[in-house]
């Protein structure tokens, strides 16, 4: 209903008696203000701001609910009867100042009892709405409330290319203004305020009201990519009113004067900013595109998958054997897991060929540019031969760096890659690293980097000491110049907060700290579990997404475990133990709650020492019952590419009624790093 206001002119306006006003309108504050688009206050001939009389029954009320453009009816009916000749007499005299007739009263009192009655029970409804939220909050988890009682940090979007926003996020900081809901406000529709950024987390913003100056009493978070969350000017250009929040609407007498010196030379949204977050949010992997997917039963090899849903970029994969559609693996289409139908043929990749003959009706293959680019390399000169040592993250238990052997070169610079003392003998838990991946290291990049090296499993000869090991091996180590030293400019920093995907159950996205960074190598710890559950993640891995991720996206984030969980899982854990075939969800099982059906657990021991399983039956913990499954995400609807622009930030110039902008580009930070790709972090091999 607050489409636009107009100006309210004396004749199209005129107020009940007294007397009628005091008797039958519940008593509203006399001096509310509502600045309109040009920052106009509204008084009426009644004295009250904001209130309106109805010409037709006389009722009086929130001028904004009335009906027509003119507001000068409270109710279609009204204007329907004003029209009508037989009643013209009886208006003209109530309008003259005399007393309403006895017909005229009942016309007044009944849809004034009505409204009245509509607008207690919305009064209400917002009181039962609060306090079902409070309620909600205190038993489930917010990142304002984890981030404000723990004064975390949080990593900043433009540390997450692949997320949302993540390349065009701009200048956004403290202190640019927004224009948002005013919840602060007795009026029973929507109006807005302008209130800055007092802190960001992610794509989270606390958010202070102009006026509250440094009063933090109705600060408050939410997502700045919101559909709430408009630049400064856009209740102007979209005829939204701008009501000062009810606790400070006596605190200045010209709003108008105070908003103008307040928000001249600020920041705010750019225009297009709502725009931009859609755009970045389409996505063009579809259901039913068929691809070529590791193989979670055996890393060796890959399958046919189908795209099922597509949630935030994140794909549900069903093997396209499934019959039942419950056989899945969770990825973001920018995985180095996934490729394009016919990849493995082309490379000489082992693949498990379907039992499905020809494709299933609307199936169809991906292509091929959808999927993420690897470097090219030249494998013409010196390069990997079968036998080199290396050290790697183990795939099945992502919290260790293992000692490594480069078991098949591919083409195109793909390796597959075994780790040493643990090999099945059909090789069926090699997996697939390229050349150029930043989980494959250099010997010595390990202890040069004080990083704990898992030796092979059996090794007695400890510590361990690559250079007694190749002697004993008769191996020889992989050159260090063949390895991948580039060191980006992430953004990353120690301590920061960010949701992260548990790579042992995919499906799952929880909450995560960085605790360690070395070079574009990041520690990620899962908060509330132990620190054997780390993993070690790139730092443009598309696994780590900026906090808000999930509820921007509408995917369910895992919240910090309890103690009293952990131990309950972990006991239980310990009491059933089964002998089946491990399946690649990522490493080792880490005791959470999943979201979805109930997950076969890969080994839960950590893997210091060398101990880790294989895919030949070795016996495996159960973890505790799982949750309810939720109802399938909706995918997106569009196939557009997302092309960002870095012209995110407009700085307000105010004039009397108007609201420039200048557009401002985002410059980042030094990196923690001091190296950019020099190898003289590596040790140097002995001969």
């Amino acid at each position: 209903m607050f489409d636009g206001y107009d100006s309210c002119s004396e004749d199209t306006s005129s107020s009940s008696s007294s007397e009628e006003s005091e008797e039958e309108v519940a008593p509203l504050p006399s001096n509310l203000p509502i600045i309109k688009n040009n920052g106009q206050v509204y008084t009426y001939p009644d004295g009250k701001s904001g209130m309106a009389t109805c010409e037709m029954c006389g009722m009086v009320g929130v001028r904004d609910a009335f009906y027509s453009k003119t507001k000068r009816f409270c109710s279609v009916s009204c204007s329907r009867s004003y029209s009508s000749n037989s009643k013209k007499a009886s208006i003209l005299a109530r309008l003259q100042g005399k007393p309403p007739t006895k017909k005229a009263k009942v016309l007044q009192k009944q849809p004034l009892v009505a409204k009245l009655a509509a607008y207690a029970q919305y009064q209400a409804t917002l009181q039962n709405q609060a306090k079902t939220k409070a309620a909600v909050s205190m038993e489930g988890f917010s990142w304002g409330n984890y981030i404000n009682s723990n004064s975390f940090i949080a990593a900043p979007v433009t540390c997450f290319k692949h997320a949302p926003m993540g390349t065009c996020w701009g200048d956004i900081s403290e202190n640019v203004r927004v224009e948002v809901p005013n919840t602060d406000c007795s009026l029973p529709t929507k109006v807005f305020w302008i209130a800055g950024i007092v802190k960001l987390a992610g794509y989270n913003a606390l958010l202070r009201y102009e006026g509250f100056e440094n009063d933090s009493g109705l600060d408050f978070w939410c997502n700045i990519c919101g559909s709430d969350i408009h630049p400064v000017g856009w209740c102007a250009a979209s005829g939204k009113p701008l009501v000062p929040p009810r606790t400070i609407q006596h605190k200045y007498a010209n709003w108008k004067a105070f908003l103008v010196k307040r928000l001249t030379g600020a920041k705010t949204l750019p225009p297009d900013f709502s725009q931009k977050v859609s755009e970045s949010m389409q996505y063009p992997f579809k259901p039913c595109m068929r691809v070529e997917v590791v193989d979670k039963r055996h890393l060796c090899r890959t399958r046919v998958a189908v795209v099922e849903s597509v949630i935030g970029g994140r794909l549900r994969l069903v093997y396209e054997e499934s019959e039942d559609r419950t056989d899945d693996f969770w990825c973001h289409m920018h995985s180095p897991l996934i490729h394009h139908i016919g990849w493995s043929r082309s490379i000489g990749h082992r693949f498990k060929r379907s039992d499905i003959t020809k494709k299933q009706d609307g199936h169809f293959d991906t292509p091929p540019h959808l999927f993420a680019k690897v470097k090219e390399v030249d494998q013409s000169g010196e390069w990997f031969k079968e036998g080199m040592k290396l050290e790697a993250i183990d795939p099945l238990n992502l919290s260790t760096i293992c000692v490594a052997t480069i078991r098949k070169v591919l083409a195109d610079g793909f390796l597959m890659i075994g780790i040493d003392g643990s090999e099945a003998a059909d090789g069926s838990d090699w997996f697939c690293y390229h050349a150029t991946s930043p989980s494959i290291f250099p010997v010595g990049f390990c202890e040069i980097n004080m990083i704990e090296l898992t030796p092979p499993r059996g090794y007695t000869k400890l510590p361990f000491k690559w250079f007694d090991y190749l002697r004993e091996t008769g191996s020889i180590a992989a050159p260090v110049k063949l390895f991948n030293k580039d060191v980006p400019n992430h953004g990353f920093r120690v301590g920061m907060k960010l949701e992260a995907v548990d790579l042992m159950e995919p499906r799952l996205i929880c909450v995560a700290t960085v605790t360690r960074i070395i070079h574009r190598l990041l520690r990620i710890h899962f908060d509330g579990w132990e620190e054997e559950y780390d993993q070690w993640v790139d730092c443009e891995s598309p696994d780590l997404y900026p906090v808000g991720w999930c509820q921007l996206t509408g995917y369910q984030l895992q919240p910090p475990a309890s103690q009293s969980s952990r131990e309950s899982q972990s006991g239980s854990s310990k009491q059933k133990k089964k002998a089946k075939s491990q399946q690649y969800k990522g490493h080792k099982k880490k005791r959470k709650m999943p979201v979805g059906k109930k997950p076969v657990s890969l080994s839960s021991l950590p893997m210091t020492g060398g101990v880790r399983r294989s895919f030949s039956g070795d016996e495996e913990l159960t973890p505790p019952p799982a949750q309810t499954a939720p109802e399938a995400f909706p995918p997106p609807s569009t196939s557009r590419e997302f092309i960002p622009s870095l012209k995110t930030v407009t700085t307000l110039q105010l004039k009397e009624e108007l609201i420039d902008g200048e557009d401002y580009n985002f410059l980042q930070g030094a990196s923690d790093q001091e190296s950019n790709g020099s190898a003289s972090f590596y040790i140097k091999q002995e001969p």
